[in-house]
């Protein structure tokens, strides 16, 4: 299974910079992953191997690996802590899908659309049990409550945004909270269990953690602009899933709220459908125009990457450092 492609062409960006630098690592948590699918039934490795394979940055267990080299750790423990990082993630894609009702992850066939919703939630329940069991056998207290208290953040969230589907009274304060949950908490635990194994003080652990939760808003804020203003040519994504699905991102937050009353009852009309096409996703986009939505996205997400970037002063500076502080910025402009 190809889960992570390290023969791209285009070795010049700081994501491939950071991929090519954990090359070793990156292929021992493949061996890792195929390890703990061995022996499971063949619609869960077929499934996991579809999703798993399918294409995705790795950023979380990525820093998980990072995040113990910043912290001179020389161990092996952290990959199987990633391995459960990358579990835990792709329980969440598996269950976020059926809830989203997804026909695509990434450009490709979603699992719940090859397979059928049963099949993906089952799977997902699979690999969040063996995350689990990993912890277990891993022995360390410490990362298990990490991890535990993550997944039931995590669930949270998702119920959060549920609840707020449709609903355009949400409002940012809201939305941020929202993220917090159901993405930077596992971007924090990932980073968290980098210097638990790396057995650092308590006061670095803690700088760890915010180091995670604000590059997992500032990625989040990125990501769910993108859905709006994307490029398919550069990205490979198709835009506005987001105003399909009725949910309540920053984009249509900021948007809804400046605009005038007969350009609310516009949103109104097109968030209460059943069904958007594309004449209604191009009205939404020009209100975003209108009112600077791109720009100040990625100047609250700026904002969090930043605050990333000082939860790092604790540490010295180094090459390890520096290629953290390189992604950081590299995830809060990219345009995919």
């Amino acid at each position: 299974m190809n889960i992570i492609n390290l023969n791209r062409k285009n070795q010049n960006n700081p994501l491939e910079i950071f991929m090519k630098w954990l090359g070793s690592d990156i292929v021992k948590i493949n061996q890792s992953i195929l390890k703990n699918l061995l022996g499971s039934e063949p619609l869960i490795s077929d499934l996991s191997n579809h999703i798993i394979g399918s294409g995705g940055k790795r950023i979380r267990p990525l820093l998980t690996i990072a995040c113990s080299k910043l912290c001179n750790y020389i161990g092996t423990r952290h990959i199987e802590l990633a391995s459960v990082i990358e579990f835990i993630h792709t329980a969440t894609l598996l269950h976020d899908d059926v809830v989203d009702d997804s026909k695509k992850r990434r450009g490709k066939s979603s699992a719940n659309f090859i397979w059928d919703n049963k099949s993906s939630i089952l799977v997902g329940d699979y690999l969040l049990s063996k995350a689990f069991r990993i912890l277990i056998n891993e022995g360390s207290i410490a990362c298990l409550d990490i991890i535990s208290k993550a997944s039931v953040k995590i669930s949270n969230g998702e119920v959060k945004q549920l609840v707020s589907i449709k609903n355009l009274h949400t409002n940012e304060s809201e939305y941020l909270d929202i993220i917090n949950h159901k993405t930077a908490e596992l971007f924090s635990a990932a980073c968290q269990i980098g210097g638990e194994v790396s057995e650092i003080n308590s006061e670095k652990k803690k700088c760890l953690a915010e180091f995670g939760t604000f590059l997992g808003m500032a990625y989040q804020i990125i990501d769910d602009s993108l859905d709006y203003f994307s490029d398919f040519k550069t990205s490979g994504k198709s835009s506005g899933n987001d105003l399909k699905e009725g949910k309540m991102s920053l984009p249509l937050i900021l948007c809804y709220k400046r605009c005038n009353k007969s350009e609310k009852k516009i949103i109104e009309f097109i968030i209460t459908k059943n069904k958007t096409n594309n004449s209604d996703f191009v009205k939404v986009i020009e209100l975003m125009t209108k009112y600077d939505v791109k720009q100040d996205c990625v100047k609250k997400a700026k904002h969090f990457s930043t605050m990333a970037v000082d939860s790092l002063g604790i540490f010295p500076d180094s090459t390890e450092k520096e290629k953290l502080v390189n992604l950081v910025d590299y995830l809060t402009y990219r345009t995919k």
